[in-house]
């Protein structure tokens, strides 16, 4: 079993890197961290950069996962190929443009490339973002599924994710004490489906919106309250028409006494304040 610490980072590419930045830091609030004429890496917390932009296809999308030390990526490496992925080992400019020790790079079911990465670097020097929209951290994805039922196999029985919650035939999943580290959303094709931030408090998510608006941010979702994980959320919709959530009070998991959940696909199994979802793949 492929045993996962943490989701790490999000490498994206997009049409028009300026743009991107601009919104990145301007608007969601991240630091730049490393900055080249076609890209960017983007720090939202003690880590390197949890967010790499490159002047590319908006469709190229990439999430990084942290794996314990190199055995532990070794015997990743092993099960992937054992099971017939085909495998990408990271070189050495690799590596050091992620800034990372070591990965291998695969594409999980639906299509969207996966690498598992040793010893991601952290900074000494504390996170200063160039706005204060009181991140705390990068903490989920939401992924599209070609096949939740698939998929969900995959990241259970290959990798050591386990489901906290459903909603309908979407799982929420964790590979930590953390409610979810990733959410499978039923589409017809694979990607990246948003990108969380956690925040400090309720009060940043209500700043954030109201800055959202004045910028006219597209809202996707939100204000609201997740019945599942219990978190505070706004989301919205950044360049390349990525959605983006900010979230506050995501419960933490007993794994001794916790047992998964299974909510209707309904409106209010989205949010229990009411707030209507215009989320790809969870419209209602």
């Amino acid at each position: 079993m492929i045993e996962l610490l943490d989701v790490c980072y999000v490498r994206m590419g997009t049409k028009d890197i300026q743009t991107s930045t601009d919104f990145a830091t301007r608007i969601l609030g991240l630091e730049v961290s490393e900055s080249s004429r076609n890209s960017r890496h983007l720090r939202s917390d003690e880590r390197g950069h949890t967010l790499y932009y490159h002047e590319g296809d908006p469709n190229d999308h990439v999430v990084g996962f942290e794996v314990r030390d190199s055995q532990t990526l070794e015997i990743a490496a092993a099960t992937l190929e054992d099971l017939g992925h085909d495998l990408h080992r990271g070189t050495r400019d690799e590596c050091d443009s992620r800034h990372v020790r070591d990965f291998v790079a695969f594409r999980e079911p639906s299509g969207l490339k996966i690498e598992l990465v040793v010893q991601p670097e952290i900074m000494g020097k504390r996170h200063f973002p160039s706005r204060d929209a009181g991140i705390s951290g990068f903490s989920h994805v939401g992924i599209f599924s070609q096949d939740c039922k698939r998929d969900e196999a995959f990241w259970t029985q290959v990798c050591n994710a386990r489901v906290s919650d459903r909603i309908g035939d979407v799982p929420l999943l964790r590979v930590n004490e953390i409610h979810h580290t990733l959410a499978l959303v039923p589409a017809g094709r694979g990607g990246l489906q948003h990108i969380n931030h956690q925040v400090e408090s309720t009060d940043d998510i209500m700043r954030s919106y109201n800055l959202l608006k004045q910028h006219n941010v597209p809202i996707t979702f939100g204000p609201g309250r997740h019945p599942t994980s219990g978190a505070r959320f706004v989301y919205f919709q950044g360049p390349d028409g990525m959605t983006f959530e900010y979230s506050v009070g995501v419960n933490k998991v007993d794994e001794e006494t916790y047992r998964e959940r299974q909510f209707g696909f309904e409106p209010f199994s989205l949010c229990m304040w009411g707030a209507k979802s215009n989320l790809n793949g969870l419209e209602n």
